[in-house]
């Protein structure tokens, strides 16, 4: 509940209460686990080199992982936020911050903004995270191997040659 008098004073208490999120186990462990999976797709595409042929038991074994990764970010991670958000944070539809008959930051508001409308944000936000996430991990795939710069013929004395 934001019991503040001063603006200042209930953004920061909003904040506290975004920020307390991390505190929870379950959805902390949910982050270190999603961002552990994504470092083994890093590490294992500076590994395998670009031209190197799939059998049949890589294939299998790479689609149970790419499986188990997005079920992870997209069901378990933001499913763990909503939970804590909902329980201990007691970010409910009841609860109000903004509209007629909050005690938050615009009472004046015709429009009526619940704890609850903040945490399906930042559940929104997460989906918008995981989404960037996994197209750069598509991007680091597929780009794997690839020449940075292709070497230029230099002379006896280091210079670089150029043809005119």
């Amino acid at each position: 509940m934001i019991g503040a008098d001063s603006i200042p004073a209930q953004l920061w208490v909003i904040v506290c209460a975004i920020a307390s999120g991390f505190a929870n186990v379950a959805f902390t462990g949910a982050l270190i686990v999603e961002f552990l999976l994504a470092g083994i797709v890093v590490w294992y595409s500076k590994r395998r080199p670009r031209d190197a042929y799939l059998t049949w038991g890589e294939a299998a074994a790479a689609s149970v992982f790419v499986t188990f990764a997005l079920f992870w970010s997209f069901g378990v991670v933001p499913h763990q936020w909503l939970t804590y958000s909902g329980s201990e944070l007691a970010m409910r539809s009841d609860a109000l911050l903004a509209g007629p008959g909050s005690k938050g930051l615009m009472q004046w508001s015709p429009i009526v903004i619940s704890k609850q409308t903040v945490a399906d944000l930042i559940a929104v936000s997460i989906y918008g995270m995981n989404l960037t996430i996994t197209i750069v991990l598509w991007s680091v795939w597929q780009k794997r191997g690839q020449k940075k710069t292709e070497e230029v013929e230099t002379s006896s004395y280091g210079r670089p040659l150029v043809k005119a």
